[in-house]
């Protein structure tokens, strides 16, 4: 059998669509010993997997072109790609992450019709859907169209990448701290969090690709609530310091309104920490019974939360079971599930 996993979202660093291709993509190689398993890259990730791995590179000219895949099951990871192939030998499977410009309100009715129709040609053209969470799968269900295909929900995993021994973050706080991890902008919601400072000596600190206009309203709020020399916001950090960060922090705040997954909230509980979670889209079905949920973004009730969550976190020594919970969260048993649908496609 031989598969193709289509990893040319990796031209994007240090989004969760690259740490799903990069992650599903190394549990693939030791499941399959690298046989019958290739790539298709883009340029910059040329040889991520290895000099020896089978590859094929990605070209703009193939959104209209595209290549001749030699293969049995092509797998696409990524919904709205303008990358679909067209031949109709290759058996096609689908995952979609979410569906989030549905409610992100930063685009015309039309602008999001369009996409809309997008992810329905790509459903139209697989032959096999997936999504990485019931949430998703419900959201499909109810504003597309699936043509009766097959259609399995497949968690994502998590892989964290420790580095022992290290203590040189770009920032170190002198502070007890609050950390949370994400692209700034609206949808992760982080501008509720800073009213969580005030009456206490924690600090904020929220890494992440940065949006400029999101970034100052964070801080205007911030300013509001005169907390502003304790709200730091990074922009990307490298893996060491996410680790610093994750490990060292007091508890790990995700208040996300638009959330396929979540992968930063497993990644806070592979370290044992307190995750506290809006109750909006993927994260209850995540989180579980193992996490603290605002029920709603008024200060007054993010601040009782938080404080009855740390009770109770530390009341009841949460730390082993959320870290036994986190690890439940496989890539190499969200591979295994990949590769029993390819195994029936092929």
């Amino acid at each position: 059998m031989d598969i193709i996993l289509d990893c040319e979202r990796m031209k994007y660093p240090y989004t969760g669509l690259y740490e799903y291709c990069y992650q599903l993509g190394l549990s693939l190689q030791k499941l399959t010993n690298k046989d019958g398993l290739t790539f298709y890259l883009p340029q910059s990730a040329e040889n991520v997997f290895g000099s020896d791995s089978r590859q094929i590179i990605q070209k703009s000219i193939h959104k209209m072109i595209p290549p001749r895949f030699n293969a049995d099951v092509y797998h696409v990871t990524y919904q709205s790609t303008r990358y679909m192939p067209k031949s109709k030998r290759l058996r096609k499977i689908l995952t979609i992450h979410d569906l989030n410009f549905l409610y992100e309100k930063n685009g015309s009715r039309k602008k999001i019709d369009k996409r809309l129709k997008l992810v329905q040609q790509n459903i139209n053209a697989a032959d096999y859907l997936t999504t990485i969470s019931n949430y998703v799968k419900n959201d499909v269900l109810e504003n597309l169209e699936i043509g009766g295909k097959p259609f399995d929900v497949i968690h994502n995993g998590c892989h964290v990448l420790e580095f022992d021994g290290f203590d040189n973050p770009i920032y170190k706080p002198e502070n007890k701290f609050l950390f949370s991890i994400g692209t700034v902008l609206p949808k992760k919601n982080f501008h509720v969090l800073p009213g969580l400072l005030s009456g206490n000596d924690y600090e904020l600190i929220i890494a992440g690709r940065l949006n400029e206009e999101y970034q100052e309203k964070i801080m205007e709020v911030a300013r509001s609530y005169n907390v502003e020399s304790r709200v730091k916001i990074l922009g990307t950090v490298s893996a060491e310091n996410k680790y610093w960060y994750l490990k060292n922090c007091d508890a790990f705040m995700f208040p996300s309104i638009a959330e396929g997954f979540g992968i930063p909230v497993i990644e806070a509980m592979h370290f044992g920490k307190p995750v506290f979670l809006s109750t909006l889209t993927s994260l209850p079905e995540v989180g579980g019974d193992y996490a603290y949920y605002f029920q709603n973004f008024e200060t007054d009730h993010m601040r009782e939360v938080f404080k009855l969550g740390m009770e109770d976190y530390i009341k009841n020594q949460r730390y082993s079971a959320i870290k036994e919970y986190a690890g439940h969260f496989s890539w190499d048993r969200c591979a295994e599930e990949y590769f029993d649908i390819y195994k029936r496609l092929s």
